[in-house]
Order: C-alpha cells, then sequence, then structure tokens
C-alpha cells in the first residue's frame, strides 16, 4: 500500500496469567512455494522487531519473576523470547519442496501418506538448518495438508480453470517455553470448515502458570541479595587500619616527629594500597608531610604493614607557620584498589618560633613570639607596643641581643669559636627560652654560637638582600666606594642587625690568638648567614658569576671586619 505496507505482515499481543506472561504471534508470511528466503526473513523481521513497552516498573517486575531470557535490560520494552510460553501461528506459507512434483503431493496427501511430505516441508527443513524458529517446537503433522482446496469443499483445487497448486501445511502452531516442564501439547489436528481454501489448525495445550507467594519470594530475595552481598564483600579488598586519627601534639622548629599506622588485611584477596590526592591537588600530603611508603601491597595472613607519617619543620613551613597561612592540619586518602577510601586525619599545633620569621617582625614584638597569638586584634596591639621598644632604644631583634649577650658571659676565649657544632639538646634548650623569654639553663658556648648563626641564616629574608649583590668585580680600588653605598642602601632594621653583628665579630677578632678566628674566616661565616641564609631568592650559587659576585661579596664582609669603617 503506497509502498509502505504489503498484504502480509503480523501481530502480537502480551499477556499475563498470574505471574506467567504469555505472548501470542499471528503473522502471515511472504507467498509463492519459491520464497522460502522471503518468508525466513519475514519472520526474523518480526521476531526482532517485535516489542512491548512495559515500563521501568514493570520491566523490573518481569526481572523480579525470572521471566526474562536474552532481553538487555537497559531498554523499558520487552521481545517476543522475554515471556515464559509464546505461540507462533498463521498463514506461514511453508509449502512442501518443489523437487517432489505437485502431482506427488496430490497423490501422496489423498493416500494420507504424510512420512514423504514431512520429510519436504520447508518450514521442517529451514528449522533442521537452525534459519527460522530457533527453540520453537511444533507437533507431528498427523493431518492432510491445509491448502489448498476449493471453498465450500472438502477437495483440493485442481479445476482446469484454475491454477494447479501443491498441496502444502501452510497453516501451523509452534510454541516455545522457558521451562519446558511447563507446556504439554495434548493434540495437534484441522478443522473440516468448509468456509475457504484453507482449513484451519488447532491445538490443546496444558500449561503450568506460575503464582508467586509474595511474601516466601521476598524472603528468598532478601536472602539472595544478602548472599550476594556477602559474595561481593569477599571478593573485595579489605583493610584494618590500627588508627586513622594522627595527633602530633606540640610541634616545634626543626623538629621532626614520626607517628605509624599498622594496616592489616583483613579481607580473602590480594590489597594493594596508596595513598592519592584530593580533588584539585597534585600530592597526597602537605609540604610539611612525609609519608612511607606511599603505597604497597599486602597479601592475605601476611603480617601488617607500617606506614610512618612524618612532621618536620623546616625554614619555609615555619615561616609560613608563623604567618598563619598554614596549619598542621590536614585530612590524607589511602586508597584501596578496588576498594574503600580511608579518610586519616592529621593535626597538630605549631609552637611559634623567631626562627624562620623577619627581623622586622621580631624587632616589632615586644614580648617573645610563644606569647603572641595569631588573632589578628592581639597581634595590632603587640605592633602598638613597638613603639615603647624603640623608645627604649632596642633596635636589634631582643632574640639576638640575648644571644649575643651570652656568648659575652662565656667569653670569647674558646678555641674554634663559631666553627664548632654544639650540644644537640643544648640547642633545642636555647631555641626553646628565645622563644618564650625563659632564662637560658647550663650550656657550651659552641651551643649558643650554633643557635645564633642558625637564628641570622633562617630569617625569611636575609639581612643582605641579594640586590646588594656587587655587579662588577671588586677590587682595593673601588671596595671603599662600594661599602659606603652598600650601607646607605640597607634597609634600617637590617642596616641595625648587620652593624651589630660585624660588630660583635670584630670584638671576637680581638681574642684570635686564642680563639683561632680570623678575619678571613669570618668573612665566610657572614656571607653564609648574612648573605646566602635560607632565602637568597633562588640564586645558582653555582653559577659563575653568582660565584664572582660572592666572592666579591666575601671581600666587603672581609672590608668591614678588618677596617673601622663603620
Amino acid at each position: 500500500v503506497m509502498g509502505v505496507m504489503g498484504n502480509k505482515g503480523g501481530v502480537s499481543v502480551r499477556l499475563q496469567f498470574y505471574d506467567s506472561t504469555i505472548c501470542v504471534v499471528c503473522t502471515h508470511l511472504a507467498a509463492h512455494r519459491e520464497n522460502v528466503a522471503g518468508r525466513n526473513a519475514d519472520f526474523n523481521n518480526v521476531y526482532t522487531k517485535t516489542g512491548f513497552d512495559i515500563g521501568d516498573e514493570a520491566v523490573k517486575e518481569v526481572i523480579r519473576s525470572g521471566s526474562l531470557s536474552q532481553w538487555a535490560t537497559g531498554s523499558s520494552s520487552v521481545g517476543v523470547a522475554d515471556h515464559n510460553l509464546v505461540f507462533w501461528i498463521g498463514d506461514l506459507n511453508y509449502r512442501i519442496d518443489e523437487s517432489l512434483s505437485t502431482e506427488r503431493v496430490l497423490g501422496l496427501s489423498e493416500k494420507r501418506q504424510f512420512d514423504e511430505l514431512r520429510s519436504m516441508d520447508q518450514l521442517n527443513i529451514e528449522r533442521a538448518k537452525g534459519r527460522v524458529f530457533q527453540g520453537f517446537n511444533e507437533g507431528i503433522l498427523n493431518f492432510a495438508p491445509t491448502y489448498k482446496y476449493q471453498p465450500g469443499t472438502d477437495m483440493y483445487e485442481q479445476r482446469p480453470d484454475k491454477k494447479l497448486r501443491a498441496p502444502a501445511w501452510c497453516d501451523r502452531i509452534l510454541w516455545m517455553a522457558q521451562e519446558h516442564a511447563h507446556i504439554q501439547q495434548l493434540n495437534y489436528l484441522r478443522s473440516e470448515l468448509n468456509c475457504s481454501d484453507h482449513k484451519p489448525v488447532m491445538s490443546t495445550f496444558l500449561c503450568t502458570i506460575k503464582d508467586v507467594i509474595q511474601e516466601k519470594r521476598h524472603a528468598v530475595y532478601e536472602q539472595v541479595m544478602k548472599l550476594l552481598d556477602k559474595f561481593e564483600n569477599q571478593t573485595l579488598p579489605m583493610v584494618g587500619l590500627d588508627r586513622i586519627n594522627l595527633d602530633f601534639g606540640q610541634v616545634r622548629y626543626d623538629q621532626t616527629i614520626t607517628l605509624p599506622i599498622k594496616v592489616t588485611n583483613t579481607g580473602n584477596v590480594v590489597a594493594q594500597f596508596r595513598l592519592v590526592p584530593k580533588l584539585d591537588e597534585r600530592s597526597p600530603c602537605k609540604p610539611w608531610m612525609k609519608v612511607s611508603p606511599k603505597f604497597g601491597m599486602l597479601i592475605p595472613g601476611e603480617e601488617p604493614a607500617t606506614i610512618d607519617f612524618t612532621i618536620s619543620i623546616d625554614n619555609a613551613t615555619a615561616q609560613a607557620l608563623n604567618s598563619g597561612r598554614e596549619v598542621l592540619d590536614d585530612i590524607l586518602i589511602l586508597r584501596l584498589e578496588n576498594g574503600r577510601d580511608y579518610y586519616i586525619t592529621v593535626k597538630g599545633t605549631y609552637a611559634r618560633s623567631c626562627f624562620g620569621m623577619s627581623v622586622d617582625e621580631l624587632v616589632s614584638m615586644a614580648e617573645p613570639v610563644r606569647n603572641i597569638p595569631l588573632d589578628p586584634l592581639r597581634r595590632a596591639e603587640m605592633r602598638d607596643s613597638s613603639s615603647a621598644m624603640a623608645s627604649a632604644g632596642l633596635c636589634v631583634p631582643k632574640e639576638l641581643w640575648r644571644i649575643v649577650d651570652a656568648i659575652y658571659s662565656k667569653g670569647l676565649h674558646e678555641r674554634d669559636l663559631f666553627t664548632t657544632a654544639g650540644v644537640p639538646e643544648e640547642v633545642m634548650q636555647i631555641r626553646e627560652a628565645l622563644d618564650t623569654g625563659k632564662p637560658f639553663g647550663p650550656f657550651h658556648v659552641h651551643s649558643m654560637t650554633e643557635v645564633m648563626l642558625d637564628f641570622l641564616k633562617k630569617l625569611s629574608a636575609p639581612i643582605v638582600p641579594p640586590t646588594l649583590f656587587p655587579q662588577l668585580e671588586i677590587d682595593a680600588q673601588n671596595i671603599q666606594s662600594f661599602t659606603r653605598k652598600f650601607l646607605e642602601h640597607l634597609p634600617p632594621i637590617h642596616y641595625n642587625v648587620f652593624i651589630y653583628v660585624i660588630s660583635f665579630f670584630r670584638e671576637a677578632l680581638l681574642y684570635r690568638e686564642v680563639n683561632k678566628l680570623t678575619a678571613a674566616k669570618l668573612a665566610r661565616i657572614c656571607c653564609n648567614c648574612l648573605v646566602l641564609g635560607s632565602s637568597s631568592g633562588g640564586m645558582d650559587t653555582e653559577s659563575t658569576s653568582s660565584m664572582q659576585r660572592l666572592a666579591g661579596m666575601q671581600l666587603i664582609m672581609l672590608h668591614f671586619l678588618e677596617t673601622n669603617s663603620i
């Protein structure tokens, strides 16, 4: 019809009895004895394209009832095969193979000799080859071919004015069941009605219909889901952590603290773990935290693995903590491959220190740094109190003054002063006294000199800014003019500290016969703690030009130490 529809096709209906679904398909396939391929194509087209849109909730119910067989559960429609029972009926138009003559077919039909006819039936041949009706069943054809009769008679059409056609079983009933035991064909026969050129066929089936007891089904469903969950859990990696909260307590400058976490494989499969970064972050932990190892693997039954979490407060971290830009607080993510994430909280309290601060900040503080909170209002009060300190004439950090005074109290006669390491425990005690304002305990002078040099070196900005490094080679002819300009360009507080330290070193040189110090040795020390420090602006000290500039700066330090030009 208009190139869109023909006189052949099919219609399908879907039924549900209790908890069983039934699909009935009635088709009229392509005609003509030789057109077997056309009939096969018609069948496959109807079989694959038929779909019943039953909605998402109905689909879920069909799934739970176990009716679906080969249906893709991503769709909200079901196909022909997705039913408990399927009946395919109609004029399928399959004939007796052309290799058997029309006269032979007529003779065998009239004599009711059906064995040879059944073996030459096109539908039986195509089914045996697996081309159509795969999975379907049909009863034995024990009745005469149903086509083609003279209407109103029981005679095959053989009138001279009509086209002679070989009788055939065009009208068929086939069925398919998901459970073969649920269907039994009781009979398969034809009717002797005379109103058409076809004799209709009929069949009686005994079918078993599902009637699900919902309460029991729900109980079984819940039991199965629990078993599936249990099985899934048994195949997932699982570990146990002896703790997930790491409290490092009070952490001091230049201090390293390590806390371990033991990881035990509590599952039945290999567990691979690793620390992963949080969203939009590159590293799994902050710079002040080190984790070792960051990944590992545990076999079931293996001894627990230990992950060490270490906090280390270096100069850069101290600067960030002192300014309030950073806090010792983080959440780490330990991820299991194909498993869950474990969240490890890390916290600590930084004991604020004068190490890692700038001289401008230190001069503005009337109290020890440990007594000054990060609260903005309190810090404003401390800045206001700096005017009283300035009027008292304290123009260098009080911490530096305490260090120099303590060295003086011990005397400058100690051999190898400023070049011998101190006692680590004493160094820690001295730092604590500087931060809290408490008196120094007993100490060796070398411990105090080590603290002094470290204090100067760890300032957030070096006393001598990189911009004052000599750009040209320094010699005896131009050093006098350069040193004068050098002092003029030093920031005020930096100038005070520079003069204070140089004057102290010159005082120490008065005892050079005893302490074995030399001006050259102290010039190198000055370059190390006053010029380079820990914040030399990323200067490449390995390049030739930088080394020449550092050599020039060392000559300048030597000039200040050997001459009374300040």
